[in-house]
């Protein structure tokens, strides 16, 4: 990847703020246009949007995953009836922390049959919460159940964001059949080339403006350090 216009196709600019406005969500579509990135991600609750052109990522169960199946289905079906391209849902971090890898596989098939082929469907592992063997079956359950992506964080879990190691794991478990989504805490340009060293095929940032400025080699303050 030799600019930050190929870095800006496999970004997913992000706004997930709860207590985000319509005139801030115009605002930040406006700058993604400006940006040049493909996709944006932004909560359910403020579609439909005018995309402008962009593909719209949303999320489901978001951010604790805590949530009956059922729901996070229905959610991710008015989702896409409200104009998303793609479902970001968060996994149920109990399922997984029980080992209960058939649960598991039924949520992520349930939200799965809610969301259309064609239709990208990542699955949110919070991987920095999980041991290294909860990462790898819950990646292959996102995988059996018929998810496109694995994700790494919310960008809201106390235990952090995306990590190397994390992000080589899921790689290593599901690609290429499954792409990776890195996702939290990532406010560098060297970050995002370690994280695509490690197997990333996707990215989910808030600070992207100076990101890519950065990968183009200019002298700029980074993003803060809110969520995301």
């Amino acid at each position: 990847m030799t600019s930050s216009a190929d870095l800006s196709r496999i970004i997913d600019h992000t706004l997930l703020a709860s207590d985000t406005t319509a005139e801030r969500i115009d605002s930040f579509l406006e700058s993604a246009v400006a940006l040049g990135v493909a996709r944006v991600c932004i909560s359910p609750s403020v579609l439909p949007v005018n995309k402008r052109g962009l593909e719209i990522v949303t999320v489901v169960g978001f951010p604790s995953g805590a949530h009956k199946s059922s729901i996070k289905a229905a959610e991710a079906a008015q989702a896409i009836l409200d104009g998303a391209d793609e479902i970001d849902m968060v996994v149920n971090q109990g399922l997984v922390k029980a080992a209960d890898w058939d649960a598991v596989e039924a949520e992520i098939a349930a939200v799965r049959a809610a969301v259309p082929v064609g239709n990208i469907l990542k699955v949110i592992i919070e991987s920095a919460n999980l041991t290294d063997a909860e990462i790898v079956h819950t990646a292959q359950a996102a995988a059996a159940a018929g998810a496109d992506q694995v994700k790494t964080s919310t960008g809201y879990h106390p235990a952090g964001g995306a990590s190397v190691h994390a992000v080589s794991l899921m790689a290593k478990t599901v690609a290429p059949e499954l792409g990776v989504k890195a996702s939290g805490a990532i406010r560098s340009a060297q970050a995002v080339r370690d994280l695509l060293a490690a197997g990333a095929t996707r990215f989910g940032v808030s600070g992207t403006a100076a990101i890519l400025a950065e990968w183009d080699g200019a002298d700029v303050e980074p993003p803060s350090t809110d969520a995301y």
